[in-house]
């Protein structure tokens, strides 16, 4: 699989790009500031709806205009596909699969598979669970796009149960059981929601564990052994997410357990305590957490760890995933850049980011565009240089 062709309008500094690419290793060189983040933060926005900088849709529409366009052309298995992706501020983004609309943008979801290794990913092993939960459920959607459908419905059934316990504690205080019957209505829409995507994830962590402790070993041959684990702050849950158990049926009947035992404390507090939106993914090395514990050269060699864990489970299932490095190489030391070329060197396409050429492996045979600035309108031109 590779992107031959990007196009953008109005897409963070870009007032318009169109780049046509080929397989292989591709790098956009440009100091810092000059837009060349934002070419793989569209690419990658074109294979997950999200952006891996931001939270929210705004800041992707350059300032002053009303809407971003995303085009891509991918082919796969010499079989062409064209997206387009509007984004508009405060309505729902619009998206074409060539040419016609769709009813939603998440179809157009595994169009374009890729990977993305980004300064950012530290942040996988420091920072919140919701940026585990986030990598989880971003890679088993590439893998099975519908899980994205899923993950909605959830998030939704979570919103409207948290507003009902924010008026159902106080009723309940008044006398007033009628929302209690219909928080019972919304605990079994939370628990089959739940159970699907609580499955979704401990399938996708099981065969996640050996690629991670496989790349890590590659990464930091000198370390000690990394290992990840899904952790559920409900016991039901966590017994069996521990054995490794994917089936719905066993994780709706541990969700509604959790959901009687946490009710009063549910009611109290007015959130929904019971749920994969608690849910954290475990990651260590040795007998300790790699949160608080690694060092900055584990901490890297952890979160390139898991990007190369879900890149080499992508490939099992066919085609390459575009394989994307945005300004990561100046971020490792000697050893690591070996061992993340080794692995793109095989990928069909490559692209990458770099403020300098000198930030490259030497033996690369690349083909470098340099992103320079426009005098004319402050927008950015992209040129082949070799």
């Amino acid at each position: 699989m590779y992107v031959r062709h990007l196009g953008l309008t109005d897409f963070r500094s870009w007032s318009r790009a169109d780049i046509e690419l080929e397989p292989g290793h591709t790098v956009f060189v440009a100091p810092n500031g000059f837009g060349k983040t934002n070419l793989v933060e569209a690419l990658w926005y074109s294979a997950t709806l999200s952006s891996h900088r931001v939270a929210s849709d705004a800041p992707l529409i350059r300032a002053g205009a009303p809407r971003a366009v995303v085009s891509t052309v991918v082919v796969n298995e010499g079989r062409e596909l064209a997206i387009d992706l509007e984004i508009t501020t405060g309505r729902a983004n619009k998206a074409r699969l060539n040419r016609s609309p769709v009813r939603s943008p998440r179809e157009i979801l595994g169009v374009l598979r890729a990977v993305l290794f980004a300064p950012e990913d530290l942040a996988l092993v420091r920072g919140d669970p919701s940026e585990r939960r986030r990598y989880l459920d971003e890679v088993a959607t590439t893998r099975r796009p519908r899980i994205a459908g899923v993950r909605a419905d959830y998030d939704k059934v979570v919103r409207q149960r948290t507003a009902l316990l924010k008026s159902a504690g106080p009723a309940r205080y008044r006398g007033d059981t009628a929302m209690l019957d219909t928080l019972e209505s919304w605990d079994g829409h939370l628990a089959a929601h739940g159970a699907e995507l609580l499955s979704a994830r401990v399938d996708l962590v099981n065969q996640l564990a050996p690629e991670v402790e496989k790349a890590y070993q590659l990464l930091a041959p000198g370390s000690r052994p990394a290992a990840i684990r899904y952790r559920s702050a409900a016991p039901a849950v966590e017994a069996e997410a521990a054995a490794g158990t994917v089936d719905r049926g066993v994780y709706e009947a541990a969700l509604l357990e959790e959901l009687r035992n946490k009710r009063s404390a549910e009611l109290e507090r007015g959130v929904c305590l019971v749920g994969p939106h608690r849910d954290d993914l475990e990651l260590r090395l040795g007998e300790q957490p790699a949160k608080g514990y690694a060092s900055h050269g584990e901490s890297w060699s952890m979160a390139l760890g898991l990007r190369l864990a879900a890149y080499e489970l992508l490939r099992t299932d066919g085609s390459d995933p575009v394989l994307l490095l945005d300004d990561v190489f100046a971020e490792l030391d000697n050893a690591r850049r070996r061992a993340l070329a080794q692995v793109a060197s095989s990928a069909e396409q490559v692209l990458v980011t770099a403020a300098v050429p000198e930030d490259l492996p030497v033996d690369w045979d690349v083909r470098r565009i340099e992103v320079t600035m426009r005098d004319d309108d402050g927008g950015r031109i992209s040129e082949v240089v070799s």
